[in-house]
């Protein structure tokens, strides 16, 4: 029997893991890459690519390499816990050239349009139409693999911005920027406190005679570095927190917890940075120098813009900055798929989705999405997941639900959403990182029976439940299992602490501790625990 051949959309973060999976389940994928070389959203160039996702030159990335790398290829123990995009780019070669990936890449090759073929209710092929130095070509695949990501095309809300007309200086979308130079002795103003507005004011903060941030609900902005220098997501991203996180009691209290430790950083109503909505009812922004800047005067927070007049810019409580040069639009992206036609459709980043990756009217579930989700936590990792569970529902090994019961899923989860988050274009994709893994998890099946690990390897269950939910977990069992995830969980401490042994000192005045705010999380998690089996056994004896 032939191999099933897969399109593979895009060569980034998630088309390299999505062409080793199809390697791994036996299915011939092809790779198009409408640019030159790998890496999409992380591959640094001098100037912007039309139709690919751009970066600035000082990316550094909000993930810690043992929370983001693929679950079985860990990142180098000496490369840093925050990395470099050009260290990222590293290590998407070294996966490419492990796996061998590269010879299934077709490069500057364009997808222009993909269909379903005549026969598609009986066989669930498509026909994809590509073009390669201005010649197209056509041809067949019995499955598609989307994973062209979500920075591509630039949010860019003008009207929402009277006068914007008559403004004098310079503005574009952050999309745009690359560096700093151009901004020296300039007054700027920065739109929008997501990370690359945050990231992108406080660089230019260093050079520019005055920054302005201006901001329309304000932001929680969290650290990289947590107490003792701990990378911040080692610390929120463990099990026994989302164990009781159901909890309504312990969900407010992980929510009261982490805000206290956030604003005892810095008084976030004192820095003119205080939202209105809870920690988690918006996606939080990472960086660890804007309270400097603000500190020191070089960045000033400002409401949200009523109206440009020349070169002049009024605010929404009346105050107003002169001889403005330059405005950076950090206003974000909305997604899109024009090649898909009318076979996927997008409104206001709003798409239907099982699972965020499968649509669910399809006679046959040959196309799946992936990537396309904005988690609190690591994408490489969840696009890994995502394409382990596609390549098998191509191969017949899982199988979907009804599609009725899809949208149940679908439309559930919208309205979870909903009610979590603030009504934005940046809240339609929004996962949290473990729950949404353990459940894609389970339909390959390869999540972890942690109970059953207590009973037969206490030490590795005690990692798993109470360090960090590293990729490697999910590769203890199942298909894929992969030898070396016992060892990687076992040694990631070791990982994690290699970078910074560049000067070794004496340990004797240095005990290793764990952060206060997470033994106050167990002590939460454990009388949550005890409360629940004790109603539990109330009621029994009733």
């Amino acid at each position: 029997m032939a191999k099933k051949r897969i399109a593979v959309i895009g060569a980034g973060a998630s088309g390299l893991v999505s062409i080793k999976c199809c390697l791994d389940e036996d299915m011939e994928p092809v790779c198009f890459e409408m640019s030159s070389d790998i890496g999409g959203l992380w591959r640094f160039e001098e100037k912007l690519e039309e139709g690919r996702a751009s970066i600035y030159r000082s990316v550094i990335i909000n993930t810690s390499k043992e929370m983001m790398c693929y679950s079985d290829f860990p990142i180098p123990d000496d490369y840093p816990n925050y990395m470099h995009n050009s260290k990222i780019m590293e290590y998407f070669r070294q996966y490419a050239k492990h796996f061998d990936l590269l010879k299934y890449i077709h490069f500057r090759t364009k997808v222009c349009n993909i269909s379903k073929s005549p026969d598609f209710a009986e066989t669930g092929q498509w026909n994809v139409i590509t073009e390669t130095n201005e010649k197209q070509e056509s041809s067949v695949f019995d499955g598609i693999m989307v994973c062209t990501g979500h920075h591509t095309n630039a949010y860019l809300p003008l009207h929402s911005f009277p006068g914007i007309e008559k403004f004098k200086g310079r503005y574009f979308h952050s999309r745009d920027y690359k560096d700093p130079s151009e901004f020296m002795g300039k007054r700027v103003i920065v739109v929008g406190t997501g990370n690359s507005g945050v990231d992108i004011a406080v660089e230019i903060s260093q050079v520019a005679n005055q920054v302005f941030l201006s901001t329309r609900r304000g932001a929680w902005i969290m650290n990289r570095v947590w107490d003792g220098g701990e990378p911040q997501d080692l610390i929120l991203n463990r099990r026994i927190f989302h164990s009781f996180y159901r909890h309504t009691f312990i969900r407010n209290s992980v929510h009261f917890l982490v805000q206290k430790k956030i604003n005892k950083k810095f008084d976030h109503t004192m820095y003119g940075l205080q939202p209105q909505h809870s920690l988690f009812s918006q996606h939080p922004t990472i960086n660890d120098d804007l309270p400097n800047r603000i500190i020191s005067g070089r960045v000033m927070v400002k409401p949200n813009i009523k109206e440009f007049t020349g070169t002049s810019v009024l605010f929404d409580d009346g105050s107003k900055e002169d001889n403005i040069d330059f405005v950076v639009f950090a206003t974000g992206y909305s997604f899109s798929f024009p090649f898909l036609g009318n076979t996927l459709s997008v409104t206001n980043n709003q798409v239907t989705l099982y699972k965020f990756v499968f649509p669910p009217h399809l006679e046959k579930p040959t196309l799946a999405i992936i990537g396309l989700v904005q988690p609190l936590g690591a994408i490489m990792p969840i696009s890994e997941m995502q394409a382990r569970w596609v390549t098998r529902v191509f191969k017949g090994l899982c199988k979907l639900p009804s599609a009725s019961d899809m949208l149940k899923d679908i439309h559930f989860k919208q309205a979870e959403m909903a009610k979590r988050y603030v009504t934005s274009p940046r809240h339609t994709i929004q996962v949290d990182y473990i729950e949404y893994m353990d459940e894609i998890a389970a339909l390959i099946p390869v999540n972890v029976n942690i109970w059953l690990l207590f009973l037969t390897d206490p030490k590795l269950a005690w990692q798993v439940f109470f360090g960090p939910c590293t990729p490697y977990q999910y590769r203890l069992q199942g298909p894929g299992k992969w030898g070396n995830a016992r060892k990687a969980i076992l040694t990631q401490r070791e990982r994690i602490l290699k970078p910074f042994m560049t000067r070794v000192v004496s340990n004797s005045l240095s005990h290793s501790k764990q952060p206060s705010v997470f033994k106050a999380f167990v002590v939460v998690a454990l009388v949550t625990a005890l409360l629940g089996w004790f109603e539990t056994l109330s009621s029994f004896i009733i």
